[in-house]
């Protein structure tokens, strides 16, 4: 597993590329719970801080699509350096005019959460141009599948650090100050710099025209649905066992869980098409979410928490070769954004489902969930089967790559610059 990984860092840019693209995503990672402690910081209501945030989340899922198509379009640094640029100013607004006026604050946050760079897809667009084999490219889908885990568990640390040292208004303006040199450090790569989209159709619809990805899309809505759900529930189940701590270990557990199994998914070669692969591991994660049910005792809890993450991670990364597979010629940043955005509006649907579910039948209940939106997942990409084959066009020789979405070499682009 080590040396697997190990050929990946060794890759020229590669580790330079992972690490400048999680410190540029540190904004977007942290964003919620800033947000909150400046608003509570200020003496403004949960309602205000609650309305700010989600506004946030509104417009970052609305952005990332759009401007991961002027990715494509116009190339990497053009656009994302402008864009971190932007919602760093959005950011700071925020923190140096507070909530005084409502009309500014809800503007910084708009502009803050609509110019989030698209740098997940960015980065998925480059491992092909990197790493010069498909298992590599593969392995690197599962280990930033993974590192997402470590930016959502070191994000939120770093922004109570800074509070604690300086105050909620010097966090914001922290973390956003990262976000733009994890951009700078990433589009002055080489990669980065010369990165061009294959030409690409003319059409309104850019990715959505794909039903590959149509399909792809609805069931990660169902599993960020699940995320959301046991994340209200997890609230729920640790009010009358610990309170926070009970409720941080059980996330930390899930965490740990997406850890182990992207570690494990991304340390061996797959062979075969990504997509019956996919299936059988989003079966495995409704399986795993089941059990979440019984609500057993805290240390029963933190198992089954830790084995509910464990194929999280390795369904994204094979998700993530779908997406790559399935992406319309031209349009792989704005596909990949795509994913980013309906996993968000999933989850952010799971938690306000979640909520009430709780209170109409309790914890149990709500733990019901999480099962419940992994089944409909599972059920999507299997009636829909038919929408996820990759037709072999007449005129080209089948390639080999997983890696290739279209599952050909096309005369005339080197397969590199086909992902």
């Amino acid at each position: 597993m080590a040396s697997g990984y190990g050929d990946i860092f060794r890759a020229r840019y590669a580790a330079r590329l992972l690490i400048g693209t999680l410190v540029g995503r540190v904004p977007s990672a942290t964003a919620p719970i800033a947000i909150v402690l400046l608003v509570r910081a200020e003496g403004g209501s949960y309602s205000l801080a609650g309305g700010l945030a989600a506004v946030y989340g509104l417009t970052h899922a609305v952005g990332q699509p759009l401007l991961g198509r002027l990715v494509d379009l116009r190339g990497q640094p053009g656009v994302q350096v402008p864009a971190a640029l932007l919602s760093a100013l959005g950011a700071s607004v925020l923190a140096l005019a507070g909530t005084d006026s409502l009309a500014v604050a809800y503007a910084a946050v708009a502009v803050a959460g609509l110019f989030t760079p698209p740098l997940e897809g960015g980065l998925r667009a480059l491992w092909p141009d990197v790493l010069p084999h498909d298992g590599q490219v593969h392995r690197a889908y599962a280990m930033d599948a993974v590192a997402q885990e470590v930016m959502f568990t070191v994000g939120p640390l770093l922004v109570t650090l800074c509070v604690s040292l300086w105050s909620p208004a010097a966090a914001l303006l922290v973390v956003n100050g990262l976000g733009v040199l994890g951009v700078l450090s990433v589009v002055t790569t080489k990669p980065s710099r010369t990165w061009r989209s294959a030409p690409r159709e003319a059409h309104w619809l850019g990715a959505l025209r794909s039903g590959g990805l149509l399909t792809l899309l609805g069931a990660f809505l169902f599993i960020g649905a699940a995320l959301g759900s046991i994340a209200v529930a997890g609230a729920s189940y640790a009010e009358d066992r610990g309170g926070d701590v009970v409720y941080g270990g059980l996330m930390a557990a899930l965490g740990l869980g997406a850890l182990i199994g992207g570690l494990g998914y991304g340390a061996r070669e797959w062979a075969g098409a990504p997509e019956p692969r996919l299936r059988a591991l989003v079966a495995l994660l409704a399986l795993c979410y089941a059990p979440l049910a019984l609500v057993p005792g805290v240390i029963g809890m933190t198992l089954l928490s830790t084995l509910a993450g464990v194929f999280l991670a390795p369904a994204l990364a094979c998700a993530f070769v779908v997406v790559d597979r399935h992406a319309p010629r031209g349009t792989v940043t704005e596909a990949f954004s795509w994913l980013v955005t309906t996993f968000s509006v999933g989850a952010a649907g799971g938690t306000a489902l979640a909520g009430p579910v709780v209170e109409w039948g309790g914890t149990r209940a709500a733990f019901t969930v999480p099962a419940v939106a992994g089944l409909a997942a599972l059920t999507v990409l299997v009636l829909a089967r038919a929408a996820l084959v990759v037709p072999l066009r007449t005129g080209v020789v089948a390639g080999s790559s997983e890696n290739d979405r279209n599952g050909t070499v096309e005369p005339g682009f080197s397969t590199g610059h086909q992902a």
